[in-house]
């Protein structure tokens, strides 16, 4: 059940999602709150599991994996699948997914002999496909709770009498 967020809370979260290192002094200046108040609202959020967490994102490519990709795993039996996924570091995400697949990786790779590799792990198993990511267009996105009036309703069809 989603906890009621005030306008403070909602701004907290947009900015330690764009920031996480924020002191809770500057944090506290940017929502127009004080240190204590902020940090106690912080408090409150990581207790109620809406924060999980805070870490720093990396650049793969800096890594030197060079590729990045998506593959989608089709049917194959979940503790199979659980050992080879624990035992490919490569795999950087990891989704079970309804669907014609049951599972959705994103891997990162050096080279397209290391991807060969990686999936040919899970080839063993089941039917794999494979997507060599070009761009990412959106990763990382804030995310806030939804409003009621930011939800559009479908488009009616309108049938000819």
């Amino acid at each position: 059940m989603p906890i009621d967020l005030d306008h403070y809370d909602t701004r907290i979260l947009a900015e330690l999602q764009a920031d996480a290192r924020l002191s809770m002094a500057e944090l506290g200046r940017r929502v127009h709150l004080s240190q204590p108040a902020v940090t106690e609202r912080v408090r409150k959020l990581e207790a109620a599991g809406v924060i999980t967490g805070y870490r720093a994102t990396v650049n793969l490519g800096a890594l030197g994996y060079g590729i990045r990709a998506i593959m989608r795993v089709g049917r194959a039996e979940y503790n199979r699948v659980i050992k080879v996924l624990q035992a490919t570091p490569e795999v950087v995400n990891a989704y079970n997914v309804t669907g014609e697949d049951s599972w959705i990786f994103e891997i990162a790779v050096i080279d397209v002999a290391h991807l060969d590799a990686v999936v040919t792990r899970f080839c063993i198993l089941t039917e794999t496909s494979t997507s060599i990511i070009l761009n990412p267009a959106r990763e990382h996105q804030i995310m806030l709770p939804p409003r009621r009036e930011d939800v559009k309703p479908p488009i009616k069809k309108v049938e000819n009498a």
